[in-house]
This record gives C-alpha cells, structure tokens and sequence, in this order.
C-alpha cells in the first residue's frame, strides 16, 4: 500500500447504514449518512449495541430545543475497534470500547483539565454525539449506526468481564447515577434513596450498594418492589402513600432523583438529614417548584449532576466489571426501534432497551 493511498483513506468522508429521524417527532427509518472522514487521531468503531435512551425520544421530538435533522440518536455505544487512524496511540484494532454523550470538546478549559469534560466552558463547549456540530463544521451522528468515526481520546475502554449488550447502557444510565453517588459519598454507614425504578433508578440502586450504603426505593407503587430488592435495594417504599412522608423525614444522607416527573421537591427535601443532598439526576419537561423553608431548617441542599468526564466514565466501568454490575436489558432489532420508543413511554421496559447494531 503506497502512501498515497494510506493518504486518501484517511480523509475520505464514510457511508454509513444507520436508522434516522428525517424530521421532528417523525418514526425513525432505515437510511444512510455521511461521516466524517477518519483524521490522524481517530478510530472507527464497529457498532455492536447502542442503547435506547429516553433522552433520544426527547430529542427527536425536539422537546428540548431545535434538532438537526436527519437525526441518528444513540449516546450508549459499545462495539470494537476496526480501524485506526495514523496517529492513533490508544488503541488497535480489536479493542472493546465505549462512546457516551459527548465525543468533543474543547480541552483546554479548567474543567476540562480536570476530567470533567462534561462542564466544558470553552469555544464551542462539549460535543455531543448526535444533534450536535463537530469541530469540522459536520453534524454529529450517534449510535444508531454501523460504525462510529471518533476521536481517539473520546473512547473509553469496555473490559473484558463487561458482554458489551449489557455494557451500552453503562454510558449514560450508569454514569449518570454513579457520578453522584460518589461524588456525594455513598458508602458505608450512609443511607441513600434512589427515587424511582427504571432505566437509571435500577442501576442506581445496584451502584449505591455496592458502595455500601443503605439503600432505599422511593417508587410511586410496589409494583417492582421484587426488582429493586433483587438487585440490592434494602428497602421499597411508595409514595404515593402520604405516611411514607411522615415515617421516612429527615432519614437521608442522600437522595438521588431518577424519574422525570413533576415531584412535591418539599416533600422529598424534607426526608433529608441535616446536611443531606438531594441530586436531581432526572430532568421534567416543565419548572420544578420548592419551598426554601426545609432547605433553610436542615442546611440541606438540593443539586444536579449531569453524567461524568472521561476519567470518571472509565473508572465506573472498571467498577461495575469489578462488581459484576451491568444494566437490566432487553435485545432488540433495528426494526422494532419505533415501538420501543412507545414502549419507553408507556413504562413497558425491564429495564433499557438495546439495538443489536448488527441488524441495522
């Protein structure tokens, strides 16, 4: 192979099978698209599974701002390695790796220095992985796809005891819980509350005990009461009972919020210990209200958090190989993409959905 055709290789824009959204709140549907070409840093993943996320549903229906259509949602990638670019130092072909929500930014702000790529403060800010503009002026495009062109250092090592189905869903379900639990202390001897039990309450639950803590459910009905305590949770409570309320003030050192719902923020505030955290994880449609009173009374706190930097990314995955920690799924086709998106919404899910890649 002469350098010449290495040369054109390496900057040859790809086609790629993928399955798309050609506008807002439009079923998704087999097509192709055009990647960018690979650079001197890049590899190429084979896509194997790409996780559906209930943020992909919120952004083809453009529920948080304009889109960038045609859409190929999907920010939980797992898949191998097929290609490298010249520079590449990280990796060879045949390395399990992961993408999650972001595949840029700008690397040289203090966040970013620090490994919290996720608060990018720099020109042009974090780069998302689909519905976004890449550096090279191209749209992004996610993991709904055959392949993934990206930068080298965006990629985060799958270990070898992770199976990679299992593993897609870690990328944004499993770091969007993990990153506040460790960084608000879930360990032993703290007592931690996961309100609700889907695609990031069931992986919040496996992670805050195997930090050690004591772990509650705080769910609307009992419905999945045997889930949460099959995969770690000490105790199961509804609130749509209101004594749940009354019993449980005041018991939390910690309380991450998964679901996306309107919730009485007062109400849960006041479940807090004196110097608890509530951590809204989960983010509604429409304003949250909440009285400052019990802030006020237990120097509580209410934050966000908002997944986690490439560092952080790495060591959860090593944790959960680590624990034998992996999210609750259910394998589909590419073509049963539009009905799971229905079934997202309607809650029939057990507990993230995941495309084999393979029939895209």
């Amino acid at each position: 192979m002469t350098d010449e055709t290495t040369a054109t290789q390496h900057t040859a824009t790809r086609t790629v099978a993928a399955y798309a959204a050609q506008r807002p709140n439009t079923p998704l549907a087999k097509t192709t698209v055009t990647t960018r070409a690979v650079g001197e840093h890049d590899i190429v993943i084979d896509i194997r599974y790409s996780g559906i996320c209930h943020s992909d549903i919120h952004q083809v229906g453009e529920d948080w701002g304009d889109g960038i259509f045609p859409m190929v949602p999907g920010h939980e990638i797992a898949g191998l390695v097929s290609e490298v670019g010249p520079g590449v130092t990280r990796w060879k072909v045949g390395d399990r790796v992961g993408v999650g929500c972001f595949v840029d930014s700008c690397r040289e702000c203090d966040n970013c220095r620090a490994g919290l790529q996720q608060y990018c403060t720099g020109e042009g800010g974090m780069v998302f992985t689909y519905n976004a503009v890449g550096k090279d002026g191209r749209p992004t495009y996610g993991g709904y796809a055959a392949e993934l062109v990206v930068d080298e250092e965006y990629a985060l090592r799958i270990p070898d005891g992770l199976p990679l189905d299992a593993a897609a869903p870690l990328l944004c379900a499993g770091i969007t819980v993990y990153s506040p639990l460790a960084h608000w202390g879930a360990a032993p001897g703290k007592k931690v509350a996961i309100v609700g039990l889907g695609g990031l309450g069931h992986m919040g639950v496996q992670f805050a005990h195997a930090m050690g803590a004591e772990v509650t459910v705080l769910s609307q009905s009992l419905r999945k009461r045997e889930d949460g305590l099959r995969l770690g949770a000490d105790h199961y409570r509804a609130t749509s009972d209101p004594a749940v309320f009354e019993e449980l003030a005041g018991s939390f050192d910690l309380i991450v919020n998964t679901v996306s719902a309107d919730l009485d923020l007062t109400a849960y505030i006041g479940l807090l210990r004196v110097d608890g955290t509530m951590v809204q994880v989960g983010v509604p449609e429409k304003p949250l209200t909440l009285h400052p009173f019990p802030l006020a009374i237990g120097r509580r706190s209410l934050a966000g958090s908002a997944i986690g930097g490439l560092p952080e990314t790495q060591r959860m995955l090593d944790f959960c190989a680590e624990h034998g920690i992996t999210a609750q799924i259910e394998v589909i086709r590419a073509e049963q993409i539009n009905e799971a998106y229905r079934r997202v919404l309607d809650g029939d899910v057990r507990f993230r959905f995941v495309i084999d890649a393979s029939t895209i």
